[in-house]
C-alpha cells in the first residue's frame, strides 16, 4: 500500500477470476527494449546515445530545491529573437534555431517557460558548453560546412549515458554565532504583521484621508 488511497475492499462477483488482467510478456519486453537500445546505439554511432537535457527545478515548494533533467530547452534559451527591441533574454540566448537544434541532439519544449533569469542563464551556459564541444558527423556522404573530417569519424568513440550530467550544487553556509536580535525576533510575528499590513492598507488609507479632511475643516 502506498500514498493516501482507499484500502482494498472489493466485492467480487460475475466470475471475476475470468476478468483478472495478466501479463506474461514482461521478461520478453525487457529483452526487446535492451536489444533495441543496442541496435540504435550501433546505428547512430559515433553519435551520443542520449540527447542533451536542460537543468530544471522540480515543481512545488517541497521539491523546488532539487535540480533535475527536464524535457527540452525553451525557445528563449535557444535563439535570439528577431526584432528591434533586444531584451536581456535575447542577449543571453545561445543563438540556435529550433529546427537546427533537433538535428544536433538538442530537444525543444515550446511549452516550458523561463520564470527567472537564473534558469535562463544556467541552460544557456549548458547549450554554449555543449556547442563548444560539438563535432558534427554527416548522415550522408555530401560534404558540408562545419562537419567532421573522415579521420575524426574513424577515431571517434560513442558517448553512452547522460550528456553533460547535471550536478546538484548546494550553497555553502559559514557558521557564526546567533545574535541577540535574532534570538528575540519572531518569524511568525513578522509574517503575521506583514499579512495584516497588506490586508489593512486600504482601510488605513481611507482613515488617513478622513482625518486630513477633518483637520482641514477645523482650520476653516
Amino acid at each position: 500500500m502506498k500514498h493516501n488511497n482507499q484500502l482494498p475492499n472489493g466485492h467480487f462477483h460475475k466470475d471475476w477470476q475470468l476478468r483478472v488482467k495478466t501479463w506474461f510478456d514482461q521478461p520478453g519486453r525487457k529483452k526487446r527494449r535492451r536489444i533495441n537500445r543496442i541496435q540504435k546505439a550501433t546505428r547512430i554511432a559515433p553519435r551520443p546515445t542520449e540527447l542533451l537535457r536542460p537543468a530544471v527545478r522540480c515543481p512545488t515548494r517541497k521539491y523546488n530545491t532539487k535540480l533535475r533533467a527536464g524535457r527540452g530547452f525553451t525557445l528563449d534559451e535557444l535563439k535570439v529573437s528577431i526584432g528591434e527591441i533586444i531584451s536581456v533574454s535575447e542577449i543571453l540566448a545561445a543563438g540556435i534555431h529550433r529546427k537546427e537544434a533537433r538535428t544536433i541532439g538538442i530537444p525543444v519544449d515550446h511549452r516550458r517557460k523561463n520564470r527567472s533569469e537564473e534558469s535562463l542563464q544556467l541552460n544557456v551556459q549548458r547549450l554554449k558548453h555543449y556547442k563548444s564541444k560539438l563535432i558534427i558527423f554527416p548522415k550522408k556522404s555530401r560534404k558540408k560546412k562545419d562537419i567532421a573530417e573522415p579521420a575524426e569519424i574513424a577515431t571517434a568513440t560513442q558517448h553512452k549515458g547522460t550528456v553533460l550530467a547535471i550536478q546538484q550544487v548546494w550553497p555553502e553556509v559559514e557558521e557564526r554565532a546567533i545574535t541577540q536580535e535574532e534570538r528575540t525576533a519572531s518569524a511568525y510575528a513578522t509574517l503575521r504583521k506583514a499579512r495584516s499590513d497588506a490586508r489593512l492598507v486600504g482601510v488605513r488609507e481611507v482613515r488617513r484621508k478622513a482625518k486630513e479632511e477633518e483637520e482641514a475643516n477645523k482650520r476653516k
